[in-house]
């Protein structure tokens, strides 16, 4: 069993007969009265996401799940085949349980989360970043903000779109944040 004091972002637990990922957290110590955890969880077989405050010391039951490497192959009736980085074995996995879909591209290197227990997928991660070509944007004109933070929308390589700054082009690669779909940087 561990406590409150052993949750981080990423981090699988069993609550209420169901397993859940911890997406964020806020460790809370008020002035007057107990200390206490806010999270907030996704459930990991309906994907719903919720907050839950925990009592500071409260005992949490941590499920037993691996994080294995693979690579995005292709997608056919049967899902999206991945295949294991080390042992080569494939498997497929349906589009509800891979998180960012949007940003997924061929031969793109992904964690898939396994039970331990019964060795059954859970979820599929991407990075966190991901480096996309921009394969359609407008140009974008000197003059044409009323702000400094002018952004245009922009298409990329896997068909999703996004807002881009004024200065992106067509073929230049960019770094998109999966978590929040935005962009970052471009790609070096």
């Amino acid at each position: 069993m561990a406590t409150t004091a052993d949750i981080r972002n990423g981090l699988t637990i069993i609550f209420n007969n169901d397993l859940y990922k911890i997406v964020e957290f806020l460790h809370v110590k008020p002035g007057k009265g107990a200390a206490f955890v806010r999270t907030k969880l996704k459930g990991i077989t309906n994907g719903k996401t919720f907050e839950y405050t925990f009592q500071s010391g409260a005992k949490l039951e941590i499920a037993r799940v691996e994080r294995r490497p693979f690579q995005y192959l292709y997608k056919d009736d049967m899902g999206y085949n991945f295949m294991h980085r080390e042992t080569y074995e494939q498997i497929a996995i349906q589009e509800d349980l891979i998180e960012g879909i949007e940003f997924l591209k061929g031969e793109q290197e992904v964690e898939i989360v396994f039970d331990a227990d019964t060795e059954t997928a859970l979820f599929c991660e991407l990075p966190q970043y991901v480096v996309l070509e921009v394969t359609y944007t407008e140009p974008g004109l000197k003059g044409d903000t009323s702000s400094s933070t002018a952004l245009k929308p922009a298409t990329l390589e896997t068909g999703n779109e996004i807002k881009v700054p004024l200065f992106i082009k067509i073929g230049e690669k960019i770094k998109v944040d999966v978590s929040n779909k935005s962009y970052v940087e471009r790609a070096k």
